[in-house]
């Protein structure tokens, strides 16, 4: 009779770096200090971040999202999110008699500020992104005589050009390095001469946590990407998972969405969150996934992140004479 062997260990693959970012962070908390330092309510162009579970804890506490500029009410408050918007916005905004707080990300006001100048340089413009996606029109009212859509290496095939010697690649900040990169050298075979932006724009939290779940996913069986079907970095992180070896790899918003059959056969599971997703949303699966036997957890670090983004100017501003206010009363 042969020896029994012992089951294999479970064990959870923690990726580190995950969960939110710094624009993400300051996004966040801008929508806070401001119902503080305002009150209720202060109105938010569309979600602040794309996270269900975000957006329903700042609709408790004031926050009211609306899809366009117009349903804001006069003389009230409107915050832009984390994605960005157009200048037809903001002057929407004056014409509605609003006070603004611009909580976009510095990245993308990167990325809208090369839009700009490579405009003003006459370049044509192929921004890489997700067509509909909040960033990208965002980014293409910047200069939408000179901005062309590329969405995947399929659309290449279509693209026109004035003339091939002025080009520019632009991307959304949020997309897969990898397949970033395959759009761009497609385009850079129709196009020899075309000019890459002065840094890469797929900004250093999406590629950080994409590098995470790269070396996670290798050795997962099934990845949990936690995050909202409407976020464009953690639907890639899916993506990735899978094409990093991982045999499963799902996106969910809460630990409850978890289906018990995705662990049949499972010994390791990768888990990871997208940059718009707390902490305490990946707590909760650890504890769903240590109480189906996964208490064994190991961090999977790839870069430490320091970064932070300081408060949208408009709220300093408030802020720090409130400040004054205050020194002055004493």
């Amino acid at each position: 009779m042969e020896p029994m062997t012992a089951p294999a260990s479970r064990r959870v693959l923690l990726a580190a770096p995950r969960g939110y970012c710094a624009g993400v962070d300051r996004a966040v908390i801008a929508v806070e200090k401001a119902l503080e330092q305002y009150g209720a309510p202060v109105y938010v162009r569309h979600e602040i971040v794309h996270n269900k579970y975000v957006v329903q804890t700042l609709e408790k506490k004031g926050a009211i999202f609306v899809e366009r500029t117009e349903e804001v009410p006069p003389g009230n408050i409107v915050m832009f999110s984390a994605h960005g918007v157009a200048p037809t916005v903001h002057e929407e905004a004056r014409r509605g008699k609003l006070a603004t707080i611009d909580a976009t990300c510095p990245l993308v006001t990167k990325v809208h500020k090369e839009a700009i100048r490579y405009a003003n340089e006459d370049f044509d413009i192929l921004l890489i992104g997700h067509e509909g996606h909040e960033e990208v029109i965002g980014t293409s009212g910047e200069a939408p005589d000179h901005i062309q859509i590329v969405d995947g290496p399929a659309d290449v095939e279509k693209v026109q050009v004035r003339d091939e010697s002025k080009v520019v690649w632009l991307s959304q900040t949020t997309l897969s390095v990898d397949e970033t990169m395959e759009t761009v050298d497609a385009l850079k075979g129709k196009f020899p001469l075309l000019v890459s932006p002065p840094s890469d724009d797929i900004c250093y939290a999406t590629q950080n946590r994409q590098t995470a779940v790269k070396k996670m996913g290798a050795d997962s069986d099934l990845v949990i990407v936690v995050g909202s079907k409407n976020s464009s970095n953690s639907i890639r992180l899916v993506e990735v998972a899978k094409d990093a070896g991982a045999r499963a790899a799902y996106l969910v918003d809460f630990a409850s969405e978890i289906d018990e059959a995705w662990l049949e056969g499972v010994t390791t599971v990768g888990l990871t969150s997208g940059a718009s997703v707390p902490e305490v949303l990946v707590e909760e699966v650890l504890e769903w996934l240590a109480a189906r036997g996964y208490a064994d957890v190991e961090l999977v670090k790839t870069a430490e992140e320091s970064i932070t983004f300081s408060l949208p100017k408009e709220l300093r501003r408030d802020l720090r004479a409130e400040a004054a206010e205050l020194v002055a009363d004493q």
